[in-house]
């Protein structure tokens, strides 16, 4: 009787050693998943920043379509039927519209051509909704609009200096790297010191204390920026932009949050192995990147 008592006690053991082992292996296999794939995403992007305004508008443009198709996704989680064609086409459209500068600006042309095509497939189909036509214009200025901040950004110079294609790739990818950044903190001072909740109804996970850090990290990477010599920068410019991005990524975030919440997601999708759907790898870049832009237009940058 011992002796059963004994291997059975030894047999748990084993399996509890096993299951330990194995949820072990889990964990490192999908940070392995989550940094390889977050890598190859971040590489992807600041080459493109530095081949060149139209490589840098291809790409966001790319992003851009996956994140208005993720965002009509979740809407029609929520009971919504938006036109995909017409918002995509367009979403795209206001993403590379940087690349052309011409004496009329083309984004109200833009979006006044969408809002009126919207309005005649909402009259023509008795089906649709107020709420689908909304949503429909909603999603591209969202996500192709918002994204072409970055655009415009990579090919900014300060007033007086002349353009140069270095300190244009060199100020798109410290408005970038500080959001990278200050997510990356957020993450690591959240999950280490994180107690204080900061919208416990929103985003569960996270706390004031890596709000802060984040804020830190998107403030660090602005002075780097000032360091490196860029022109029309200086300290407290740097620290201000820093704060601003920083605190409009946040709330980027979580308005996507709130987005996913309302849906009852988890997740704008799956093409990102460990990170979700390309609105969530993004959602941080489309409200940081416009904040960015207000900024440097109010601190002398022009296209």
């Amino acid at each position: 009787m011992l002796r059963q008592d004994q291997e059975q006690h030894d047999h748990e053991g084993q399996v509890e050693k096993a299951s330990r082992s194995s949820r072990a292996r889990g964990g490192v296999e999908k940070l392995l998943t989550r940094s390889l794939s977050g890598l190859l995403y971040a590489v992807a992007i600041v080459a493109c920043l530095f081949l060149g305004k139209i490589a840098t508008a291809i790409i966001f443009a790319a992003m851009a379509w996956l994140c208005c198709s993720e965002f009509f996704r979740i809407a029609r989680q929520m009971g919504r039927m938006p036109n995909e064609f017409l918002g995509l086409t367009s979403c795209v459209i206001f993403t590379i519209l940087p690349l052309w500068q011409t004496e009329i600006d083309l984004f109200p042309f833009v979006l006044s051509l969408l809002i009126l095509l919207i309005g005649i497939w909402y009259v023509w189909s008795p089906r649709v909704s107020i709420s689908d036509a909304a949503i429909s214009v909603f999603g591209p200025v969202y996500t192709g609009y918002l994204m072409s901040s970055i655009v415009v950004i990579r090919q900014m110079h300060h007033v007086g200096t002349e353009y140069t294609w270095l300190y244009s790739a060199l100020l798109a990818f410290g408005v970038i790297s500080s959001i990278w950044g200050s997510d990356a903190l957020a993450y690591l001072v959240g999950s280490k010191f994180g107690s204080l909740k900061m919208t416990p109804k929103i985003s569960p996970n996270k706390t004031w204390e890596g709000f802060f850090g984040g804020m830190l990290g998107s403030v660090f990477v602005w002075i780097l920026m000032w360091l490196a010599g860029i022109p029309g920068m200086n300290l407290p410019f740097a620290i201000l932009g820093g704060i601003v991005v920083g605190f409009i990524g946040v709330m980027g975030d979580l308005f996507e949050s709130r987005l996913k919440r309302g849906a009852g997601v988890k997740d704008a999708g799956s093409l990102i192995p460990g990170h979700g759907g390309m609105l969530d790898r993004s959602d941080s870049i489309l409200f940081g990147c416009a904040a960015a832009y207000f900024v440097l237009i109010l601190a002398g940058f022009v296209i």
